[in-house]
């Protein structure tokens, strides 16, 4: 029967195939996908640890004492049965040769798949006989957790070796540095039980150009494993086990969309133009250095935002020095072929913590409200080594092209003052090294409502600034942007949001700074016209957004937008100001 899920949608597109879960609701486990020729070996893990377990069942079984109750013996070979029984380890194999998945998630994935027949048998003794179940995977997952000799490698397997049939992502949630490992990846979209459209899941979803829905509740419970998915990214709908018209209505949508990207694929060497004439740059956010060249396929002019927190995540506390950060940040440089790169410091915290090992070791403290914790410059400044070896990486890249240095969640005088006196140390501990470095621009990132409203005195000591419309629109409006409780209050045309926005760049340009956006507004094609009217002329967004604005900024007459902005800017609903129906 045809389910449907209903979530936030937060990366656009359909798309169709087999759910995986890789969290399941009753074990947690490490989940990566194992190389072709590893699988023998992994095949090998799973049947050393059930021998293991029969061998410790058979002696708990041998060591009863006499007058142990007859149910006791019995449970042991109720467990034993069902550690051997094909349902369990037979398709355990079969997950593991067939999907290349690491024999614990294998266990879980077909845990899974058992458990909920057991739910579904009329049956009460057999029902409970799940418990059974859970506690033999339990044994299997400990015995394959103490027989790891090293810790696993995620690999991102070839399209073939998940069979014919594409691959959705179902889980909880999925970590930020979680989702990269997605990019070369099988899974051609993913749904998620909690989450919001500004998350940074999302925004990770949406640089990868896969359809996702976030915040869809119960989807990791409702869901089963192998179930057939439609995700609509655009309607923030999850079909479960769609019919055949819808499922092939569903498929026309993709070939439309298909066209539609070849399209706009032909605008990528465009420049991109008003009609009135105003040039306008458009940049790329990147996470990596590898993604550089993604931004530059897809004919972005520069990197606005390289996201350098995600060099410093799943790295079980082993966190990069000075030179993997100068290697990482001159692969980025190189790549771009002399285009600009604003590298934003370390923006750690709130929905982008480290790893746990890290944190205990960097005393990164839980917080109740981590949004409004110790994170971004505050981390950065409360760690003054690691910043300092941040700051003397990206100097020394800024040798070798054009690189910005971005200051992200500046509020506070202190706080600049104590930013502009360790870059000067940064310079002077390159000058005694005798390492070579360049006089980077320093930037602050306008996302905290205090530096929008003072922005003339982060005028004054910046270079330039760059507006994270992500953080403001969420510090302006209270509303935590992780949360799906609250994500339809998330609202970036509120009027004080705009206001904001309005402000800061009309006052960047009247004092001649360079303004750009790098928020999720940037690749909204709905504000693009009003954020052209308010004199914006740098864009920085996803590379995969970039053709689509694009082709709205060569069809915009600004001057015509210009002459609606006050009213726009004053109305109590300045989205139905904009677009009157």
């Amino acid at each position: 029967m045809s389910i449907q899920v209903f979530g936030v949608p937060v990366s656009r597109g359909v798309a169709i195939g087999r759910a995986v879960l890789v969290a399941s609701s009753r074990v947690d486990v490490a989940h990566y996908f194992v190389a072709p020729q590893d699988l023998g070996s992994e095949v090998q893990r799973l049947k050393a640890a059930r021998d293991a377990v029969a061998e410790e069942l058979s002696s708990l079984q041998r060591e009863l004492p006499e007058d142990a109750p007859a149910e006791l013996s019995a449970l042991l070979d109720v467990h034993l049965m069902l550690l051997h029984d094909d349902a369990l380890a037979g398709a355990t194999k079969d997950w593991i040769l067939e999907r290349h998945y690491n024999a614990e998630w294998a266990l879980s994935a077909q845990l899974e798949v058992l458990a909920r027949q057991f739910d579904e048998m009329e049956d009460a003794y057999l029902r409970e006989r799940k418990a059974d179940l859970e506690q033999v995977v339990e044994r299997l997952l400990k015995a394959l957790a103490s027989s790891s000799d090293a810790a696993h490698t995620d690999v991102a397997v070839p399209r073939d070796s998940a069979g014919e049939d594409p691959l959705v992502l179902v889980a909880s949630d999925i970590a930020p540095a979680d989702m990269l490992q997605f990019k070369s990846s099988i899974f051609t979209g993913f749904i998620t039980d909690v989450g919001g459209r500004t998350s940074h899941t999302a925004i990770v979803a949406r640089s990868l150009d896969i359809p996702a829905v976030v915040g869809a509740r119960e989807a990791s419970r409702i869901i089963r494993q192998d179930d057939w998915v439609v995700i609509d990214g655009d309607a923030g709908v999850a079909v479960v086990n769609p019919s055949a018209i819808v499922l092939e209505e569903y498929r026309f949508r993709q070939r439309q969309s298909d066209l539609e990207r070849a399209r706009l694929d032909r605008l990528r060497h465009t420049p991109a133009v008003t009609l009135d004439g105003h040039c306008v740059e458009l940049l790329a956010n990147i996470e990596l250095p590898g993604d550089a060249h993604g931004a530059l396929a897809a004919g972005a002019v520069g990197v606005g935002l390289f996201r350098s927190e995600f060099l410093f995540m799943n790295r079980d506390g082993d966190l990069p020095g000075e030179e993997e950060q100068f290697r990482a940040y001159l692969a980025a440089v190189t790549a771009m072929q002399g285009l600009p790169v604003t590298i934003r410091t370390v923006d750690i915290g709130a929905d982008k913590p480290l790893d746990q090992m890290s944190a205990q070791e960097l005393r990164h403290e839980h917080t109740l409200n981590p949004a409004l914790g110790l994170r971004a410059i505050r981390w950065s400044l409360s760690e003054a080594d690691m910043f300092h070896q941040q700051l003397r990486a990206i100097l020394r890249a800024s040798a070798f092209g054009k690189v910005r240095i971005l200051i992200p969640m500046v509020a506070h005088l202190t706080e600049i003052r104590a930013c502009a006196l360790a870059i000067k140390r940064a310079r002077a501990e390159l000058d005694r090294m005798g390492l070579a470095y360049g006089m980077a621009e320093v930037g602050a990132m306008i996302e905290v409502p205090a530096a929008a409203i003072g922005i003339d005195m982060i005028l004054r000591h910046f270079d330039f600034v760059s507006l994270g419309t992500n953080d403001l629109i969420q510090y302006t409006l209270a509303i935590d942007r992780a949360d799906e409780a609250v994500a339809h209050l998330y609202d970036a045309w509120h009027p004080s949001v705009l206001n904001l926005v309005d402000r800061t760049i009309s006052r960047a340009n009247a004092a001649g700074r360079y303004v750009s956006v790098c928020g999720e507004m940037a690749g909204d094609p709905a504000f693009t016209e009003v954020l052209l009217a308010m004199g914006l002329r740098s864009f920085s967004m996803h590379p995969a957004q970039i053709a689509t604005i694009k082709q709205k900024i060569l069809r915009t007459d600004t001057t015509r937008w210009v002459r609606r902005l006050p009213d726009i800017l004053s109305a109590e609903d300045p989205q139905a100001q904009a677009f009157p129906a």
